[in-house]
């Protein structure tokens, strides 16, 4: 027996393996459980949810009778004549698009960009940074004189002197928006006196603040930039990693009454429980993100919109892997003129945050809930009832999506112009087919990892307007849609 034991102890190791995802689907609540209570709550989505079962065991019967038979198929949908195919087409770029292109590849020849207005100043701007071509010579243009808008997704190549220099030679008081992204390298808190905080009100303009990506900024050097902008109505403070609750302490002192969105992403420094007696204070606040801050729990969730939650028009909440179905109810029942929501990756939703949503939120334009174990059912009855408002749509990597949904879909979500149903796989070519073909305003598909998808979707769908991404040999880097914080310059607002 013993030399058994000793067999098993030298064999374990080979058999054994951790799967992160089915620990996460084992700490879920149990489902049967969480649809029963959906079933029984009144209003429009327990009725769609009920439909949607009865037609599920419907179809369990239909293909059971068919074992040996052609099974009936669950998405009617016929693709276009073949005769009717077209090629795919190239599109023409236009004479302002050649334009650009041909400004981006000899930037270094620009001499001045004196009555070029901002919109063609921050394309040129984004195609550089894209194409890595952005330099101390073009950012000088930018900056000359005493610009209104000045926009870099991309300051990873600047040092301190290049930025130094560069604003030295700019006068300031005119600035309204500035995005300076990823400028960790070129912004320390000793090098702001030179530069953008001067002296207090030196930036009496300024509306909007995107420092993205500034690893060296302390609370102090940030304090020095709110002292020296008093209108400040946007602030992005994403990958600010030095940053702690000080700093939106003294964010709600000096902007309370004024600051409408504030960008918080990955500042790992800052404790969701210590700030939030400083965001109560933010009077005005309408867009708040706060992606990946572990400590981001419901009781934060509960107070914070309770206080706060009506004015809220986009709230973000990727990896917040704390929050609950609780969370979710609050914020139904509370932000009514929601638009935005992003609930990527809460492994601890259930079907009932669905529930929560459809009858609460149900102005809601723009909702990401990528990789969440919602069922196909749950999907299709929340668009049955919400799905008429809304453009912008993931279900990126939601296993369970199938049919119902792509039915939904096509009666329900005409208006949509952006869908991804990336990593779905239990979607057909017939299931897709009715989805573009119905969706008419549909500008782009994401459909990456959908390696069950063939010819006959991509070349039997008749909608020329869509862009289909992720599939075959389809180009990719230029059609990633790239967060724009500073295009407003406000989200929702107008500057009063």
């Amino acid at each position: 027996m013993e030399r058994f034991r000793d067999i098993a102890r030298q064999n374990a190791p080979r058999f054994a393996r951790f799967d992160p995802q089915e620990e996460e689907e084992n700490d879920m609540p149990p489902q049967v459980d969480v649809e029963q209570d959906v079933e029984d709550w009144p209003g429009p989505f327990a009725t769609a949810m009920k439909i949607m079962r009865d037609g599920a065991e419907k179809n369990v019967r239909v293909q059971s009778a068919h074992k040996d038979k052609t099974k009936p198929a669950l998405v009617n949908w016929v693709p276009k004549c073949q005769e009717d195919r077209a090629r795919s087409k190239n599109l023409i770029p236009s004479l302002q698009e050649l334009c650009l292109s041909a400004l981006a590849t000899n930037a270094d020849a620009i001499v001045s960009l004196e009555s070029v207005p901002d919109a063609l100043r921050h394309q040129l701007s984004h195609l550089l940074c894209d194409s890595r071509r952005m330099n101390a010579h073009f950012f000088e243009l930018l900056v000359q004189g005493s610009p209104t808008e000045v926009r870099l997704r991309d300051c990873s190549w600047m040092t301190e002197e290049e930025l130094t220099k560069s604003f030295q030679l700019c006068d300031i008081s005119n600035l309204t928006v500035l995005q300076l992204d990823q400028c960790g390298r070129c912004m320390p808190d000793y090098i702001l006196h030179s530069t953008l905080a001067r002296s207090s009100n030196c930036l009496p303009a300024l509306t909007s603040l995107s420092l993205s990506g500034a690893c060296r900024l302390s609370d102090v050097g940030l304090a020095a930039l709110v002292s020296s902008a008093p209108a400040l109505r946007s602030l992005n403070l994403s990958q600010c990693s030095l940053l702690t609750s000080s700093s939106i302490d003294a964010l709600a002192i000096s902007l309370g009454s004024v600051l409408r969105e504030l960008y918080l992403n990955d500042c790992q420094n800052i404790n969701a429980m210590l700030i939030l007696p400083a965001l109560k204070k933010l009077e005005h606040l309408e867009v708040l993100w706060l992606a990946r801050i572990d400590n981001v729990c419901d009781d934060f969730i509960k107070e914070f919109i309770t206080a706060r939650g009506h004015n809220l028009k986009e709230l973000v909440l990727t990896d917040c892997e704390n929050l609950t179905d609780s969370s979710v109810k609050v914020i139904a029942e509370t932000c009514s003129g929601l638009c935005a929501l992003d609930l990527v990756r809460l492994h601890k939703l259930t079907d009932s945050t669905l529930g929560y949503l459809a009858n609460g939120c149900r102005a809601m334009k723009t909702l990401n809930f990528c990789r969440n174990s919602f069922s196909d059912e749950a999907i299709a009855a929340f668009l049955e009832t919400s799905g008429e408002c809304l453009k912008e749509l993931s279900l990126n990597n939601i296993k369970k999506v199938g049919h119902n949904t792509a039915i939904s879909l096509a009666r329900h979500s005409r208006s949509l112009c952006s869908l991804d149903l990336s990593w779905c796989r239990n979607l057909t070519d017939e299931a897709l087919g009715l989805i573009v073909d119905s969706c008419l305003s549909l500008k782009t598909l994401n459909l990456f990892g959908c390696t069950q998808i063939t010819d006959l979707f991509l070349h039997g769908h008749s909608n020329p307007e869509v862009k289909i991404i992720g599939v075959g040999m389809s180009p990719i880097l230029k059609d990633i849609k790239v967060p724009d914080h500073a295009g407003g310059p406000l989200h929702y607002s107008s500057i009063s």
